[in-house]
């Protein structure tokens, strides 16, 4: 490995340390309830290491029943990470330095922390696959210890609602999103992001408001956004 490559896995694993050390609690959490719903270590460590979803894991492990309802459970987690179709399509033009057949594999450690850190990257650096292996590796295998960790201690945390560590993605991903202010326009964005979700979650049943949310930013984005126009030649700048 040269020198800039591990430089860029560092840089990665460092990126993720704030989302690391947040994602604990809930980890412990989710080990410990679906103990509880009858899963033994070894599934909820498959589980983790195969889904790498928190929240889909989370409602999932809610509607968990023997024997399992396998279509309700699939349905549930394609409509929880649905949201992973408009994901992948944005951190797809950033995968340039990627080799082809590994970009689908990269696809699957597309969780909402190493999304929105792969981007931020993109804004100040061309994304490196060393960085994207920093991001994914560190939060994989952080999110299958603490999970696995809680499946095997037990009531680890009852309420981490009660101890606050429930706004602790929410802070993360307000740090996050100061980095891609450009200003009015990114300002609409996130205001049509925030009426689409808000408006569906107060009026349809379900998860459907995280599609409505993605959606609406991607509208609103497609619909301001003017690329720059090259100046004709001879013309004044």
């Amino acid at each position: 490995m040269s020198n800039h490559t591990a430089s860029e896995f560092r840089a990665g694993v460092v990126a993720t340390l704030p989302a690391a050390v947040a994602v604990v609690p809930f980890g412990l959490l989710l080990g410990t309830r679906a103990v509880e719903q009858g899963l033994t270590v070894p599934e909820v460590a498959l589980m983790s290491a195969t889904v790498f979803a928190g929240s889909a894991q989370f409602v999932v492990i809610d509607i968990w029943t023997e024997p399992a309802p396998w279509l309700v459970l699939a349905l549930t987690t394609l409509l929880v990470n649905i949201r992973h179709v408009l994901m992948s399509a944005s951190i797809a033009g950033k995968l340039g330095a990627f080799a082809p057949a590994s970009q689908p594999f990269a696809m699957f450690f597309l969780a909402d922390e190493i999304w929105a850190l792969a981007e931020q990257r993109s804004v100040r650096a061309p994304l490196t696959p060393a960085f994207y292996a920093g991001l994914a590796t560190h939060l994989y295998l952080n999110w299958v210890f603490w999970t696995v960790t809680g499946a095997l201690a037990g009531k680890a945390i009852a309420d981490p609602h009660a101890l606050g560590f429930d706004f602790a993605f929410t802070a993360i991903f307000i740090g996050l999103l100061t980095g891609f202010w450009r200003g009015t326009p990114t300002a609409w964005v996130l205001a049509a992001s925030s009426a689409a979700a808000v408006a569906v979650k107060l009026t349809v049943p379900g998860v459907w408001y995280i599609m409505a949310g993605g959606l609406a930013g991607v509208v609103t984005a497609a619909l301001i956004y003017r690329p720059a126009r090259p100046c004709s030649e001879g013309a004044a700048p």
